[in-house]
């Protein structure tokens, strides 16, 4: 029985690069048959991500575990979530 994978996006408005990811999360969630939920965090709203994350967003976390910051690799992201 597998669980479902939770992916969070810690970003904020305005963010180029963190536009970027959710397109590149998106194009890879379509190819995905696992049952895949995205979750998009405003690191401006939670004090404690801004201090651990704030130079190094957008952060991806696969099941609260950081995958990928900056520029998502759209190959490495489809190969993880077929691995989890």
């Amino acid at each position: 029985m597998s669980r479902e994978i939770v992916l969070t996006l810690i970003g904020k408005p305005g963010c180029h690069l963190c536009d970027d990811a959710e397109l590149a999360v998106s194009s890879v969630l379509q190819d995905v048959s696992k049952t895949v939920s995205l979750k998009k965090v405003n690191i401006l709203d939670d004090s404690e991500l801004f201090s651990k994350y704030s130079e190094q967003i957008p952060v991806l976390l696969i099941n609260g575990t950081v995958h990928n910051y900056w520029r998502i690799d759209t190959e490495r992201l489809r190969e993880a979530l077929v691995k989890a």
